[in-house]
């Protein structure tokens, strides 16, 4: 099995799913082992994501896990033995590799959740936008690091799965780039909350009472809900998460802010009412 450099989010979660069985069933990596007949340096290998595993073998390890759940093991092969290589990698060693993760974990959700405080999210920003997103980035990018982003961002946009966005009115009225530039993106939401796969909502400043879009996530739907993720910005960086406990509570929390947003229908009037003051 080829060793790997760099291996992917997507890479990355199958390990971490695999020896979360393995600690779930009691066993140490040398019993692990010496049940599937090969060394312990090679399922550390596979816990590390440093080389991959053949469906006969996870298979066997999910058996010796006791783990019953067919859809989920079928979930896991399908991660271990698939070869799509994705439009994403084209900017392998030109972006950094958390925008080719998130590319590759979009193409392979089976919806996408987000609540939005300070920007408009990704996957509705115009060109125009993204643009002036980027450029305001310390430190600062040069304009053809810019632009290979915001390539990038466009062609993410391509998706159609659904997908739940609640925008808080602080990103629909910062203007990250000039006053035309904001009406076209406001305008452009609109335009797309009529979309069949896409539903907008938005949390206006009056909301009595309400504290719980503190910041925003995006939840992604795997193929089984115990590999779903929750993506968040960080200081260091783009973070997944994908600790039960935590999908649970993050799940929780998107449904509260869904519940206490504005319809869809009163949310794009109250997007076309913004616009029309600019």
């Amino acid at each position: 099995m080829t060793t790997r450099r760099e291996p992917t989010a997507r890479q990355m979660r199958l390990a971490v799913e695999l020896r979360r069985l393995r600690e779930a069933a009691g066993l140490s990596a040398r019993q692990a082992a010496a049940l599937l007949g090969v060394s312990n340096v090679q399922i550390s290998q596979i816990e590390s994501g440093v080389t991959g595993v053949s469906e006969e073998r996870l298979r066997r390890l999910a058996s010796h896990y006791a783990c019953t759940n067919g859809e989920f093991v079928d979930a896991l092969v399908a991660m271990a033995t698939e070869r799509t290589r994705g439009w994403w990698e084209e900017y392998r060693g030109l972006l950094p590799t958390s925008f080719l993760d998130l590319a590759e974990l979009d193409h392979h959700a089976r919806f996408r959740d987000e609540v939005a405080v300070l920007y408009v999210p990704g996957l509705l920003q115009t060109a125009t936008y993204a643009r002036a997103v980027f450029s305001s980035r310390l430190p600062e990018l040069t304009p053809g690091e810019v632009e290979l982003r915001v390539r990038h961002r466009m062609a993410r946009q391509e998706i159609t799965i659904p997908y739940k966005v609640v925008i808080h009115e602080s990103a629909l009225r910062i203007r990250v780039s000039d006053r035309a530039a904001s009406r076209t993106q406001l305008l452009r939401l609109a335009e797309l909350s009529e979309a069949d796969h896409i539903t907008l909502r938005v949390i206006p400043f009056d909301l009595d009472g309400f504290s719980r879009a503190g910041s925003s996530m995006t939840y992604v739907g795997g193929a089984v809900p115990r590999l779903d993720t929750v993506v968040r910005d960080a200081p260091h960086g783009t973070v997944f998460i994908d600790f039960e406990s935590q999908l649970s509570a993050f799940r929780a929390l998107f449904h509260t802010v869904e519940a206490a947003s504005l319809e869809p229908d009163r949310s794009r009037d109250f997007i076309h009412r913004l616009a029309k003051e600019l």
